[in-house]
């Protein structure tokens, strides 16, 4: 998470800072297991799976099934798959977050160089070679929510700050769960993510939380972004300056590739990636990221966050995986987007409430390593600003 002079992000995979006000460094969290993709148990047997979409162009993506009760232990019901060319009630296809033109879902494969391009990949090059660069995390949960889905008040935590977050009570789809959790109990709110992610296609949005806790009637909160999916953000998301549920200030669903999308053999959207804070650039930030964290201590050849790599095309991806080759064509079609801190690079969907698991897919946590940082470059990133000369103003989403 980040802090707002920090940035919101700590503790599990995808960790960086938290988005505290005040501009209070946020903490650099360890970064979540690599252990084997679609861990944390299959789905119990308290739901039904949820239907699939009416295949054929125009076709109407499917409902997800009904989740089992909590009390029954049943699990959050399986999103239905829709078929090639359906949209949903929001207009979105079943490959595609938000419409066709939001950033994440622009192919950037003919776009011209970053003039800063050559000196950020050789930062990385040279800096950014840990055991966990280029593996990839599975652990943040993507829940599908509809109209019978009950939304639940909850008490802004310390990890709450103001009018960078939203409160609107989230939809709490019955025996789903948050990041590295089985339940939606957090492990432990002062070191782990536990990023609550709901998407609401009756209501076209999107409802992303930080450290999200839920004990019994008990609901504590950290920041809360939420996204009109039926919508292109506007170029200030949701406003300059402020944070989301990740450090840059964007929106995390769409950016997180699926066992169901490689299972298809095609991503059709940009893909979030993570930097320890030190390998980031100190306090700049570029769109369509609206924040950055006091805890980033990058020199100026480091990339700001939001900064977004693509694959060079003249890359030999024939080497990996055929599951890995799908990510990599994505790599060098969208890019991937520089969203928070942490340390493991890549992020990935986990598989609990997915058709396909990750073993079916056939990706591994390690299949992707062996991309070199040399094999990217940065496309166009655009002003440059700083959370230092400005200050989140917004109106908090309340209902």
């Amino acid at each position: 998470m980040t802090s707002a002079g920090g940035g919101p992000g700590t503790g599990g995979a995808s960790t960086g800072g938290g988005p505290s006000t005040g501009g209070g460094p946020s903490t650099g969290g360890g970064s979540g297991s690599g252990g084997a993709p679609g861990t944390g148990g299959s789905a119990g047997t308290g739901a039904g799976a949820g239907t699939g979409g009416v295949s054929g162009s125009g076709g109407v993506s499917g409902s997800g099934g009904q989740a089992g009760s909590p009390a029954t232990g049943g699990s959050g019901g399986q999103a239905g798959a829709g078929g090639s060319g359906a949209t949903d009630s929001c207009g979105n296809t079943s490959e595609q977050l938000f419409p066709a033109g939001a950033p994440w879902n622009t192919p950037v494969d003919t776009a011209p160089l970053d003039s800063e391009s050559a000196a950020i990949i050789s930062y990385l090059d040279a800096n950014h070679d840990t055991g966990t660069r280029f593996q990839t995390d599975f652990s943040l949960t993507i829940l599908e929510a509809d109209a019978t889905t009950p939304h639940m008040p909850f008490v802004p935590s310390s990890n709450f700050f103001g009018n960078h977050c939203d409160t609107a009570p989230p939809p709490i789809v019955a025996g789903g769960s948050i990041e590295g959790s089985n339940s939606y109990a957090c492990p432990d709110v002062n070191s782990e993510d536990c990023h609550l992610i709901v998407i609401d296609r009756d209501e076209c949005r999107l409802f992303e939380m930080w450290r999200a806790d839920i004990q019994g009637p008990t609901f504590d909160g950290g920041c809360q972004a939420v996204w009109d999916i039926s919508q292109v953000p506007p170029p200030d998301g949701r406003g300059l300056y402020c944070t989301s549920a990740d450090a840059a200030g964007l929106p995390i669903a769409p950016l997180l590739f699926t066992a169901d999308e490689v299972v298809a053999g095609e991503i059709d959207h940009a893909i979030r990636f993570i930097l320890p804070n030190a390998h980031i650039r100190a306090d700049v930030f570029v769109a369509p990221g609206t924040h950055s964290t006091s805890a980033t201590g990058g020199p100026s050849t480091a990339p700001p966050y939001t900064a977004r790599l693509r694959l060079k095309q003249s890359v030999d991806i024939s080497g990996l995986t055929p599951a890995a080759q799908v990510v990599a064509r994505a790599l060098k079609k969208y890019g991937m987007f520089l969203a928070d801190g942490g340390n493991l690079t890549f992020t990935a969907n986990s598989d609990k409430f997915t058709s396909n698991t990750w073993a079916a897919a056939g990706l591994g946590p390690h299949d992707l390593k062996p991309l070199d940082w040399s094999d990217f470059e940065v496309p166009e990133l655009g002003t440059r600003f700083n959370i230092n000369d400005g200050n989140c103003t917004r109106t908090q989403i309340t209902m």
